[in-house]
């Protein structure tokens, strides 16, 4: 007897027009400015590099919506057990909005990505049951095998600082 395959927990499914239009496909990359601007405000991490009056350099790093609540919702699950499912639907809106401008971006569908509404990409996550479906101690042991990398990331970021400037009189 042949067992049926099991369900993923995400799945995406995208609505593929018949025919792209070829005027928005070459148009695509400036009409997405805006809205990829507004993802990146809500997702990427961002380096600030401020000089004070001695010449010192302070480097202050901020991340996204996104890397605070993934860092948040971790916490939850390894000191509470629980995650709430408000926080889940706020990650599961973010992320359907970024597959929306990642398949206007990968020119799979010629309709400008919405804030609000689902259109022709479907991603579907499950809510998962925090006790009987995850582990509290698992983000904790994952941000302890990340740590090697943290290192060789700040070895990289060290050797790629510039020389301090060099003025000639």
């Amino acid at each position: 007897m042949i067992t049926p395959p099991e369900r993923y927990a995400a799945r995406l499914d995208i609505d593929y027009p018949e025919k792209l239009d070829r005027l928005t496909t070459l148009l695509r990359l400036i009409w997405v400015i805006p809205i990829a601007i507004i993802l990146s405000l809500l997702t990427a991490t961002g380096n600030e590099t401020i000089a004070t009056d001695a010449g010192n350099r302070v480097v202050s790093t901020g991340g996204g919506i996104s890397a605070g609540l993934a860092v948040a919702t971790a916490l939850m699950i390894a000191a509470r057990v629980r995650y709430p499912r408000w926080w889940f639907d706020f990650a599961r809106e973010l992320t359907r909005f970024g597959a929306r401008v990642g398949a206007c971006l990968a020119l799979l569908t010629d309709r400008y990505p919405s804030t609000v509404e689902e259109q022709a990409v479907h991603l579907e996550i499950d809510y998962p049951d925090v006790e009987r479906d995850l582990n509290r101690w698992l983000p904790l042991v994952k941000w302890l095998l990340a740590i090697p990398h943290y290192f060789v990331l700040a070895a990289l970021a060290l050797r790629r600082l510039p020389s301090e400037p060099r003025y000639s009189v």
